[in-house]
């Protein structure tokens, strides 16, 4: 027959942060194991991919590594990936070449 298993806490309910499962202790007992919620990656503000580069953490453990893994060293680095960080650049550039483009058509008009 089974070994009953008993909750360790008073909370009772089978919520996603009470998940729990079961070990074997190395004296041969069955109980009941917490288990933590899964870290999710920080996403892309753009297109929402998983960041590459940045560790998958719960939201306490980011305050415990240095800034050095949160981020990454480019332009928006932790923030956006770095194929929308180069839309960004190249659209703000063709952007920048469309005004010089319709002042120089300006300019010759008026000739």
């Amino acid at each position: 027959m089974a070994q009953r298993v008993t909750l360790r806490t008073r909370k009772s309910y089978n919520t996603v942060s009470n998940r729990r499962r079961i070990v074997k202790t190395p004296g041969g007992k069955l109980r009941y194991l917490v288990v933590k919620k899964p870290a999710t990656a920080p996403k892309c503000g753009d297109c929402h991919i998983a960041l590459p580069g940045i560790p998958a953490l719960r939201p306490r453990q980011y305050a415990q590594i240095s800034k050095r893994q949160k981020t990454v060293q480019r332009a928006y680095g932790g923030s956006r990936c770095a194929t929308c960080v180069r839309d960004r650049i190249v659209r703000s550039f063709l952007v920048e070449e469309a005004k010089i483009v319709k002042k120089v058509i300006k300019s010759q008009g008026k000739k």
